[in-house]
């Protein structure tokens, strides 16, 4: 329906921005800020690394629970949102990492990407769609195929992090002890 909206009505789309709250531009301005963060090579700690695949799952969880949450169908598309993040994660991080972990300093070596930032501003404007669509024709919100559609969207994205963070944190698992200095 906003496609639709758009495409045969490009006047309604300055309504539809102004009509988003303030919040949401900051959010995405945050959001944006943290996946050019990713784009440079740079040196990051387990708890950097753990930290977006966590806050992208939250972003998606709260999609999702906001969006769903009280359909009839709404277990159902948190579950196919679940099991979609579960299958992708375990895909992607059965995979080779281009990052290096130092033991002795506990620190990953990333390269950088555009593949986060591109991930992140997917995530939020699916997120934003599916808040427009459901706020132009709340009903959607109880079309099952709608709900099945956006958690298998959302479990894509959350997966792909998820699945990242775990080839990252299999390097350290794998990492040999670093010897000790005797006293």
């Amino acid at each position: 329906m906003l496609i639709q909206l758009v495409t045969q009505h490009p006047e309604a789309l300055p309504r539809i921005l102004q009509s988003t709250p303030t919040w949401v531009w900051g959010l995405f301005a945050g959001l944006l800020a943290l996946g050019f963060s990713q784009v440079r090579g740079r040196t990051m700690s387990l708890l950097r690394v753990s930290l977006v695949p966590f806050v992208m799952a939250g972003f998606g969880a709260w999609g999702m629970f906001s969006a769903f949450g009280n359909a009839p169908h709404g277990a159902m598309v948190v579950g196919l949102w679940i099991a979609t993040a579960a299958i992708v994660a375990a895909v992607v991080g059965m995979g080779r990492s281009h990052a290096t972990y130092d033991a002795a300093t506990r620190s990953y070596a990333v390269p950088g990407s555009f593949m986060p930032l591109l991930m992140i501003a997917g995530i939020f404007l699916v997120k934003w769609s599916v808040g427009v669509e459901l706020a132009l024709q709340p009903p959607i919100a109880q079309d099952t195929s709608f709900g099945l559609a956006i958690a298998l969207v959302y479990g894509v994205f959350n997966g792909l992090f998820a699945g990242r963070a775990a080839r990252l944190w299999r390097l350290a698992f794998n990492a040999p002890v670093p010897a000790r200095a005797a006293a």
